[in-house]
């Protein structure tokens, strides 16, 4: 691996930050249809890392949806509209798919309408599916932070933003809220601890979000922790490499999700504070993992995948051994 696609950062391990709010898990259990998803383990996956025990966190189906958004997404939208006087109002927001998708249905459900700007690129399925959720779109001839742009211009409606700017942090802040259900769930279903969690990152909200949960603990073992993003929009490894918050031109990728430019405002103390090691890997490789893992039972898309990719090509690099146990975050089911 060239030094421009790697950085390890090993004083991470010692950084500290605030917990989470308890109350997320609470109304997340009272929604209708809400379980854990699974924590799958992989022996073959195990074996070929050489450690102990390697587990992905399935996110392949959450809440009636193919990925975990929906966690931020329900959460600061009952935040944002406990705010304000009852009736119905349009909540507008930039993706790249599936954070639309899911503000798309949560309006649908509590009887609100949606508008979903996508930047160019977005595959035809991920369109349809958010249409498909009674919401309207409008494609961006841009970039995905011109098409958060133009979110934010919208007139008369309530953004509900997955990335954080000055003057625009207490939505994305619930949102980062919002995923703290799917660690809490790891920690139930693997009470002894992960060694290592591999998160995939676009604008970083769900490193925040895995961050926050462990390296807000007083005491005890920490684990280490591993960001992967594409080549093409590594806007993490790049603010982490000059140690400060930047952006970054874009091209195509396949990890549609992952292709951000800029990191959220919000997400940047925690991504450079606690961060062990970040990774950028090409699309064959995430093409690649998500095969991979299809033939041991896992439906991942490309961005689901970009953990078991981005483990791949650090291995040699990450202190690990036969008795380390490791966590991959799969955000996202296979397109159909």
């Amino acid at each position: 691996m060239t030094d421009s696609h790697w950085l390890s950062r090993p004083a991470a391990r010692a950084w500290r930050c605030a917990p989470a709010p308890t109350e997320v898990r609470d109304f997340h259990r009272a929604l209708p249809g809400y379980a854990p998803t699974p924590l799958v383990e992989l022996p073959a996956l195990a074996e070929e890392l050489r450690v102990g025990r390697a587990f992905v966190k399935d996110e392949s189906a959450r809440l009636g949806l193919p990925a975990f958004k929906v966690l931020g997404a329900s959460w600061a939208i009952h935040r944002a509209l406990a705010e304000r006087p009852p009736g119905p109002v349009t909540l507008v927001t930039a993706t790249d798919g599936n954070h639309g998708r899911a503000v798309a249905r949560i309006a649908r459900l509590l009887g609100h309408r949606a508008h979903v700007h996508v930047p160019r690129g977005v595959p035809a399925a991920a369109i349809d599916a958010i249409t498909g959720e009674g919401a309207t779109v409008t494609e961006v001839d841009g970039s995905y932070d011109d098409a958060v742009r133009r979110a934010a211009d919208t007139p008369d409606a309530v953004l509900i933003q997955d990335t954080a700017w000055p003057g625009y942090e207490r939505v994305p802040g619930w949102i980062v809220e919002g995923y703290a259900t799917l660690c809490e769930e790891i920690d139930e279903q693997l009470p002894a601890g992960p060694d290592l969690v591999v998160v995939p990152v676009g604008v970083g909200s769900l490193a925040q979000a895995v961050i926050t949960h462990y390296r807000s603990r007083p005491g005890g073992r920490a684990p280490a922790l591993m960001s992967v993003e594409p080549r093409s929009a590594a806007c993490v490894l790049e603010s982490l490499t000059r140690g400060e918050l930047v952006g970054v031109g874009t091209g195509a990728t396949v990890m549609a999700g992952l292709n951000c430019g800029t990191p959220s405002s919000i997400a940047w103390p925690f991504l450079h504070g606690g961060l062990d090691a970040a990774v950028a890997i090409p699309d064959a490789d995430s093409v690649r993992a998500a095969a991979d893992l299809a033939r041991l039972g896992v439906s991942s898309g490309p961005c689901g995948a970009a953990p078991l990719a981005g483990l791949r090509a650090a291995r040699g690099e990450l202190d690990l051994g036969p008795d380390s146990v490791v966590v991959l975050l799969n955000t996202e089911a296979a397109s159909r």
